[in-house]
């Protein structure tokens, strides 16, 4: 299959803050969060990407046009932002535009730490069909863009920071009351590859580091016995 490279979006005002935007209208990227994508791309642009995914909501579609700025004139280059409302923000409900101290005192806040498959949020969605939604989506992607690109694809999808753990958890085989163990930070790249017999995450939350191996992965199914060789450095490559 292709390698998908998930990208939280770029710091908010909100997440400065402590407040849980969810889905509200007119929530971008502070000065701290363009300089956060920015860095995201830069790290990208080495990349042949092949396709931009991302959530409707403003400050992923930010992110998002940093990452294909960086990409004109590259090998394949995607030519637009394809939306996808499967890969927007969980539906908080009463949540939605609180702060995150006011709600750490509610009762439910403990089952979202330590049960989140248990937890619908009042008058909105529940983390379990957040998750269902999320990996569906990316999975249908991913299968289509190897369709049409090819196996050594590479493609990227900017959603949001429970969104990518959800699909994080799936791809590890992790229950989804397990997926608080994970951390995604603003503008951080990871990296899912779906093989025929199991996803590999080939990084996690990651801030800095070269990422141009990814533009001559030849990715196979099976797991190299021992670990194998790794990565060769573009520094590396073209000594």
């Amino acid at each position: 299959m292709a390698t998908a490279i998930l990208v939280r979006h770029g710091r908010t005002t909100a997440n400065a803050s402590g407040l849980l935007a969810g889905r509200a209208d007119g929530i971008t990227l502070d000065q701290t969060g363009r300089e956060q994508a920015a860095a995201a791309a830069d790290r990208l642009a080495a990349v042949p990407i092949v396709d931009v995914v991302s959530s409707p909501l403003e400050r992923c579609q930010e992110t998002a046009q940093f990452i294909l700025e960086r990409q004109t004139g590259a090998r394949h280059a995607p030519p637009h932002i394809t939306l996808d409302s499967d890969l927007t923000e969980c539906d908080y409900g009463q949540w939605q535009g609180r702060t995150l101290s006011d709600l750490a005192m509610e009762n439910l806040w403990s089952v979202v730490q330590s049960q989140p498959s248990a937890v619908t949020f009042p008058d909105g969605e529940s983390m379990a069909a957040m998750q269902a939604r999320s990996v569906a989506a990316i999975r249908r992607h991913d299968a289509a863009i190897e369709a049409e690109h090819g196996p050594g694809a590479v493609w990227v999808a900017v959603s949001h920071g429970d969104i990518i753990k959800s699909i994080l958890a799936d791809a590890l085989g992790m229950h989804l009351d397990l997926f608080q163990r994970i951390s995604v930070g603003p503008a951080s790249v990871s990296i899912v590859h779906y093989g025929t017999n199991r996803p590999t995450v080939h990084a996690t939350n990651t801030e800095a580091g070269d990422l141009s191996w990814l533009a001559n992965t030849v990715s196979s199914d099976d797991a190299p016995v021992g670990g194998g060789a790794g990565h060769t450095p573009s520094s590396a490559r073209s000594a």
